[in-house]
């Protein structure tokens, strides 16, 4: 079996799920890590060597680690406004790269390393994003029934991102909670990933009106809570709610309707799953729930879920990438996707300084690209900005 050698750049907290997706794959080695903080670096390698693992060489910079080990795969795991920077320098250096969500913390820089990424791949380089939640069983079995027309035409969803952050979660780094170096809050940090799901199933998104605010939290530049209202480009509505200010914290739900069928995903399990029998769904209102059918007992509402469910979800994305990179094919998400992640997260902050429907389209196309600056700066920047009348 090929074995491909892994430098993890950032050894912060994401860093050791992506190492322990590592450690289980057969096909992956870790073999050095990179962060300007050394006792970073060392508490990782230490807690790699508690599971068994090799201990992993030790770098300051990914730029010192490329130049002394054969890198065949480059994890991100950075403040999230470093990645894109990173990431490239990985690809210009000739090694496949995995990405932790977001993108990148900045619109225009996620832009950037797609297009980056783009010319990579025709170079046969893979750059992955994580959004590891696509790979849920759960997720792949609701995908399936959409793309097989099972469940009709796509006519709504409500996503709910309810979680809980303590005010010592803001405090334990000084990136986070921050325009420049996290890009946002619950949106972007905890919503993401559903918001990358109601993506994958429903299509291109056309538009999205948005409130959010900071309720529950102090000494932070982002919100802690936003919902929105997304139109998608076939007509069909999306309800979109994200918080880290919903204590003490609750499962994320996706509800996914359709003229013949409804599913429902609560906390990565599948809950309900229903379709019509026959031409006329009316005539089958009462079917019954196949859920069952769907998944395995152990993906159902309400199994008991392993002490390591995080990790498994991010070692089916390794699965993914290992098999993108040794099969010469694109990876399940790309960087073209995440961008598009990233501009709908985008528009929803847009919307709700705006105060009016923004186009996701214009926003990906950077035509926001000046007043989203200003949004993210500081809010006498935003207040003029808006006074001036230059929103689009």
């Amino acid at each position: 079996m090929t074995v491909l050698n892994v430098v993890i750049t950032g050894s912060g907290v994401i860093a050791r799920t992506h190492a322990g997706a590592i450690l289980r794959h057969p096909g992956l080695r870790l073999s050095a890590l990179a962060d300007p903080d050394p006792q970073a670096n060392d508490r990782l390698a230490g807690w790699i060597g508690e599971q068994g693992g090799p201990p992993p060489a030790r770098y300051a910079s990914l730029g010192e680690a490329l130049a002394a080990e054969a890198a065949d795969l480059v994890v991100v795991c950075t403040p999230s406004g470093t990645h894109a920077d990173l990431a490239e320098e990985a690809l210009a250096a000739g090694v496949h790269v995995l990405v932790e969500k977001p993108l990148d913390a900045s619109l225009p820089a996620a832009r950037r390393i797609a297009r980056v990424a783009t010319d990579a791949e025709a170079a046969g380089l893979v750059c992955a994003v994580v959004c590891q939640h696509r790979f849920d069983p759960a997720s792949v079995a609701v995908a399936a029934r959409v793309r097989a027309g099972d469940l009709g035409r796509l006519t709504s969803a409500v996503a709910s991102v309810p979680w809980w952050r303590g005010q010592r979660y803001y405090d334990s780094a000084g990136w986070r909670g921050t325009w420049e170096q996290d890009g946002g809050g619950a949106t972007i940090n905890q919503g993401v990933h559903t918001v990358d799901l109601l993506l994958w199933l429903f299509g291109r998104p056309e538009e999205v009106f948005a409130y959010t605010g900071v309720l529950a939290h102090e000494r932070v530049e982002v919100e802690d809570v936003a919902v929105a209202a997304i139109r998608f480009a076939d007509g069909a509505l999306a309800v979109l709610h994200a918080t880290t200010a919903a204590y003490p914290g609750i499962g994320v739900r996706l509800q996914v309707h359709g003229s013949q069928g409804s599913a429902v995903i609560h906390d990565d399990q599948l809950e309900y799953l229903h379709t019509a029998d026959g031409p006329d769904p009316s005539a089958y209102a009462d079917g019954p729930d196949r859920s069952g059918d769907a998944v395995p007992p152990s993906q159902l509402r309400g199994a008991t879920k392993p002490d390591d469910a995080f990790v498994t979800g991010h070692l089916r994305q390794y699965h993914d990438t290992v098999e993108a990179i040794l099969g010469g094919r694109r990876p399940g998400v790309t960087a073209v996707e995440a961008l598009l992640d990233v501009a709908v997260v985008k528009a929803v902050y847009l919307s709700a300084h705006l105060r009016r429907p923004v186009s996701v389209p214009a926003v990906l196309a950077g035509d926001f690209d000046d007043v989203l600056a200003a949004v993210e700066g500081s809010a006498a920047t935003v207040s003029s900005v808006l006074r001036a009348g230059v929103a689009r």
